[in-house]
């Protein structure tokens, strides 16, 4: 069964919480990819008490930091920094109790050819394979984020699925907009994902739309969830919580069956 999750932050954690308890959802925190959150001990240490002091849902998330973090950078400057930015965000995820952690691949499709893939998928997993190691009670997802098809993830995947703590998170949207149909992401994918990423688009750019709002066939994706996605965590990653009540209401009242069926019936 699919637990459902909403992102949350400080600014707003009482409207977020009202959701949590109304729809039996769980957090995914985006407070902590923040650079200059991740350069104040004491920023951070304000939003780990306002968190404490909330409640954290059982079974929530947390995204790592994402900002220039490039592990297979043939800058050793660079990767160095990019590591130690991953290393804070599992610190931060031990100290929160949350279950796990999303980062992105953040390859560049612009940068053909091979010697580039296999830098990024050897680097990527031997940095991966320390913190899975390193933190054992605490997953690691590894989402899809620039890349336009799903081979890179695949092969870092494969090295990496012998870890009961590592999983793809699969987004959605990003897939939506890559060129490559969402059928093949799906296929491709499937043996290693264990937490979605979900918002509707234009089909163009990543707009982090409420559910319906966009193009995205969400009576498709509900179909993918029910063949191949079962037990995955699904995060509705918009931020507003006005935005996320309405993706939270079309789905408890399947309003995107109702839109698929009108679609095809112009």
């Amino acid at each position: 069964m699919n637990q459902y999750l909403i992102v949350s932050k400080a600014d707003r954690l009482e409207e977020y919480l009202k959701l949590a308890t109304e729809y039996g959802v769980g957090f995914e925190i985006n407070d902590f990819f923040d650079p200059e959150i991740l350069d104040s001990d004491e920023k951070q240490q304000e939003l780990i008490s306002c968190y404490f002091t909330g409640g954290i849902p059982k079974g929530s998330t947390m995204h790592g930091a994402f900002f220039d973090v490039i592990v297979f950078s043939n800058d050793a400057k660079i990767r160095e920094i990019s590591k130690y930015r991953m290393k804070q965000s599992m610190e931060l995820a031990k100290k929160l109790g949350v279950k796990g952690v999303v980062f992105h691949t953040n390859s560049n499709p612009q940068v053909p050819g091979a010697f580039y893939e296999r830098q990024v998928v050897e680097r990527t997993v031997s940095y991966l394979e320390e913190l899975l190691n390193q933190y054992p009670d605490i997953s690691i997802y590894l989402e899809n984020m620039f890349d336009r098809k799903p081979d890179l993830l695949v092969r870092i995947s494969e090295q990496l699925k012998k870890y009961e703590n590592y999983g793809v998170c699969f987004d959605y949207a990003h897939a939506s907009i890559s060129g490559t149909p969402i059928q093949e992401w799906v296929e491709a994918l499937a043996p290693y994902v264990k937490h979605i990423h979900i918002n509707d688009n234009n089909l163009q750019e990543d707009l982090h739309q409420p559910l319906g709002a966009g193009k995205i066939d969400w009576k498709q994706f509900f179909e993918y969830v029910a063949a191949y996605f079962t037990s995955c965590s699904i995060l509705i990653e918009t931020t507003l919580p006005e935005n996320q009540r309405i993706s939270l209401e079309y789905i408890k009242n399947k309003k995107y069956e109702e839109k698929s069926d009108d679609v095809r019936g112009r």
